[in-house]
């Protein structure tokens, strides 16, 4: 499902115009974006978590030399599903 796909499907349960629709659901992902480069938890109730997670550096090898490679830390999204997502996927 895309983007366009979730603003079609609101405006269909609604009388809402797609352009105000896709305006508000940018917004959000905008909001959630920047809450997490602040470095903040976003929790949206039976919905899920995101947050950023550092994850360390480590040596890796090279699948076609077998050289060994240093990989830098990194700060990556972690999400997770809350009780209701769990429920109703499973």
């Amino acid at each position: 499902m895309t983007k366009k796909d979730i603003v079609l499907k609101i405006a269909t349960g609604t009388k809402l115009k797609q352009q105000d629709i896709k305006k508000v659901v940018q917004k959000t992902l905008d909001t959630i974006i920047d809450s997490l480069v602040e470095g903040q938890t976003v929790e949206l109730r039976n919905f899920g978590i995101f947050k950023v997670k550092s994850r360390r550096g480590r040596t890796g090898r090279n699948p076609r030399t077998g050289q060994v490679v240093p990989v830098p830390p990194k700060k990556v999204v972690v999400f997770k599903p809350g009780l209701e997502m769990k429920k109703k996927v499973k």
